[in-house]
């Protein structure tokens, strides 16, 4: 018996709906079914940052955001010894020593945590917030060893990005990077981590001024001491800080320091160029971007120690 043909025709629409909307696709113009034909999608991370760089260049995508995208890229490729402060440049806290021997030194680095050690670098027994330090001058019965917080302890091959995800679900900003047989290896806190994907965070050592790309933080053991931009110019440098680094090579006092290093400084790297200390405050795998200068008039050296 045959169907009514009303029920044929609403079958036929159900038929006709389902392929339609089964078959529904963005449209697409002639030109980007050409170019998918020719250029087909990236099979690796190589081909990917080609496409993105190629959006940047289009105008698609703004440097931050392509900074940001190699950044992420980046971290995933990196562990906590690529970027860690090494042990020798860590500012550690002796708890073993007088609260007032070691106060001052709290002060001048300006940290918000310091790792605390008992004699030794390797003996590590927690970490010190600077700020739980102002019960110290309230509490006459303040004892450091309640203050402080429990340290983290990572290997050296730890990848950042799961570092990363370790820092934010534990609510923890700093760990104490260890070698294979457990000794201190150095430290790395989350703003390490971050930086690689976000570039500089700012914090104490930032300038809100163009013109202060050198400030004055008072003496050190040698000398008058500058907080300097890595973009200062080699020229002003000289006409402040009182050298004669030449800008033939170079215009930019980071870029001395760069071609001094043979590299790109790292966070912590310690050094003299012709009498005049510096200490790498911030860098990220680029460029430096924040020196601590020391003039040091009185410091001999080797070249005249041969020669005496």
């Amino acid at each position: 018996m045959p169907e009514h043909p009303s029920k044929v025709r609403t079958a036929d629409k159900k038929i006709v709906s389902r392929s339609a909307s089964s078959d529904v696709k963005p449209h697409r113009s002639l030109f980007e079914r050409l170019t998918a034909l020719i250029s087909p999608e990236p099979e690796n991370r190589a081909e990917l940052l080609e496409v993105l760089q190629d959006a940047h260049e289009r105008n698609l995508i703004d440097a931050d955001a392509l900074s940001m995208i190699e950044g992420v890229f980046q971290v995933s490729d990196l562990c906590a010894r690529d970027i860690m402060v090494p042990r020798s440049q860590m500012d550690v806290i002796d708890i073993t020593k007088p609260i007032s021997e070691w106060m001052p030194y709290v002060i001048s680095t300006a940290h918000s945590r310091f790792p605390a050690v008992e004699g030794n670098r390797d003996k590590v027994v927690g970490v010190l917030l600077a700020k739980d330090l102002l019960r110290y001058y309230f509490d006459e019965e303040f004892d450091v060893r309640d203050m402080l917080r429990p340290a983290v302890f990572i290997p050296e091959s730890k990848r950042l990005n799961v570092l990363l995800r370790d820092f934010r679900a534990n609510r923890n900003h700093i760990a104490m990077v260890v070698d294979e047989y457990g000794g201190v290896d150095g430290l790395i806190t989350i703003e390490d981590v971050l930086e690689q994907i976000v570039g500089d965070i700012e914090d104490e050592y930032d300038f809100d001024e163009e013109e202060d790309n050198i400030l004055s933080v008072g003496t050190g053991n040698h000398g008058e001491r500058w907080r300097v931009k890595g973009l200062t110019e080699i020229t002003q440098f000289n006409e402040i800080i009182g050298s004669s680094f030449s800008d033939e090579d170079v215009d930019t006092i980071g870029g001395l320091v760069a071609n001094h290093l043979g590299r790109v400084p790292h966070k912590g790297d310690k050094f003299t160029i012709d009498r005049i200390g510096f200490e790498v405050l911030r860098a990220d795998p680029r460029q430096v971007d924040v020196l601590l200068v020391e003039n040091m008039p009185d410091l001999t050296l080797p070249d005249e120690n041969e020669a005496g």
